[in-house]
């Protein structure tokens, strides 16, 4: 089965070129890239919940667009700026995700753009011969 990529050319904050995929999807398996609250090519105004919800729906959009569900998702990685923003993120992550659970890793880190959280995951979904 070929690599297929999605969203390769793509724009960030100040309208700089990002030189990655939103992601890859590569014999039933989709990598997404991680994704943050930007909208239009800049990051949304906001505090943790806005944020979480913009970004949620970033990577929503793209298993959507990819053919995957959130009840494809298999592992999710988190990057919150502030720790004490864990449990206020956590409470808004299970409204998309508790029905479907994946596994996941969360951890507080200095973000490479000026945003709250950052997402990415890895689905997976078996396709058809």
């Amino acid at each position: 089965m070929p690599i297929k990529r999605y969203g390769t050319v793509q724009t960030g904050a100040g309208g700089k070129t990002l030189p990655f995929a939103r992601a890859v999807e590569a014999d039933g398996w989709l990598y997404v890239s991680g994704q943050v609250a930007m909208e239009d090519g800049e990051i949304i105004d906001g505090n943790i919940i806005a944020q979480t919800h913009k970004t949620i729906a970033n990577v929503l959009a793209i298993l959507e667009e990819a053919g995957y569900g959130v009840e494809d998702v298999v592992r999710v990685g988190v990057w919150l700026d502030d720790p004490r923003d864990f449990w206020t993120f956590n409470k808004i992550y299970q409204e998309y995700f508790g029905e479907h659970p994946p596994a996941r890793a969360c951890v507080q880190s200095s973000m490479m753009v000026d945003c709250k959280v950052e997402i990415d995951c890895v689905a997976y979904k078996k396709k058809e011969a």
